[in-house]
């Protein structure tokens, strides 16, 4: 588990991330505003928010279906075996999946769940059998295909919350 440093943050702590979180590109002086600080203190507590790890960048909110991907597909992966060698050869290929946008290695009676995007379900064929298919040691692969979005968080809430209480 990594260490927290969540008693090291204080209340505007918080309070710059959750504007940051709403939006990212908000200036200093912009984001000083909204928590009630200047331009000064606020790019000097963001600065100490980036080199502490807290903040680990920036990016950009990509509308998958206006780019023509408009098909999700959560894919379930089991492979043959835990052991130590065939889970790193798996991660090792599974990065160099270019449909891929995560993957994570998971409780329970699977061992990896991934999102891919699909322009159609033929392309979801073809990245099936020339991505996930040649992926080594795959016992099984079970595809859901997201019918609806009904919400997308980069953060949880309950994270951004400044707990005080020490």
């Amino acid at each position: 588990m990594p260490e927290t440093i969540t008693n090291d943050l204080n209340f505007t702590d918080f309070r710059i991330l959750r504007e940051l979180v709403k939006d990212g590109r908000a200036s200093d002086v912009a984001l000083g505003e909204r928590v009630h600080l200047s331009s000064t203190a606020t790019a000097r507590r963001r600065k100490l928010l980036e080199e502490r790890g807290i903040i680990q960048g920036y990016t950009a909110d990509v509308d998958m279906a206006k780019l023509g991907f408009s098909i999700g597909v959560l894919v379930q992966i089991e492979l043959s075996s835990q052991a130590e060698q065939v889970l790193n050869e798996f991660e090792e290929a599974v990065v160099k999946c270019p449909s891929m946008s995560f993957c994570s290695f998971v409780s329970g009676d699977i061992d990896f769940i991934m999102m891919v995007h699909v322009k159609s379900f033929d392309d979801y064929d073809r990245v099936y059998r020339k991505e996930l298919s040649t992926l080594p040691h795959v016992a099984r692969v079970r595809s859901s295909f997201l019918m609806r979005e009904v919400t997308t968080r980069q953060v949880a809430p309950t994270a951004l919350r400044a707990t005080l209480a020490r």
